[in-house]
């Protein structure tokens, strides 16, 4: 069981990003997938979830009607569009699978001022 995510970096406050996380080892459509962020010295925060189908999503209220979290189950990949970015969205993001608390290595964004 493996997840990768990838598509973090800088980008200036207003802008946009759009992260991906890599599945493999496991049947992908049957699980409920979520992203996570940590910013450096704060505790690990929920940012998003999706249901297999893709038809249930649910945000946190920090990021809600900026980021969109959706995903391919051909690809066996999830996705979290970041749009409108604040210099407080800056942190790790972590994809995560929620049976098992199966975590992704992390990937780092930064959003400049």
């Amino acid at each position: 069981v493996q997840l990768v995510e990838s598509g973090g970096g800088l980008v200036q406050s207003g802008g946009s990003l759009r992260l991906s996380c890599a599945a493999s080892g496991f049947p992908f459509s049957t699980h409920i997938m979520a992203w996570y962020r940590q910013a450096p010295g704060k505790a690990r925060e929920f940012v998003a979830h999706i249901d297999g189908p893709g038809g249930r999503k649910y945000y946190s209220e920090s990021v809600e009607g900026r980021f969109t979290i959706a995903r391919d189950n051909a690809k066996n990949t999830a996705y979290l569009q970041m749009n409108s970015l604040k210099p407080e969205d800056t942190a790790k993001y972590y994809c995560m699978r929620l049976e098992g608390n199966i975590w992704g290595q992390g990937t780092q964004v930064t959003v400049s001022s």
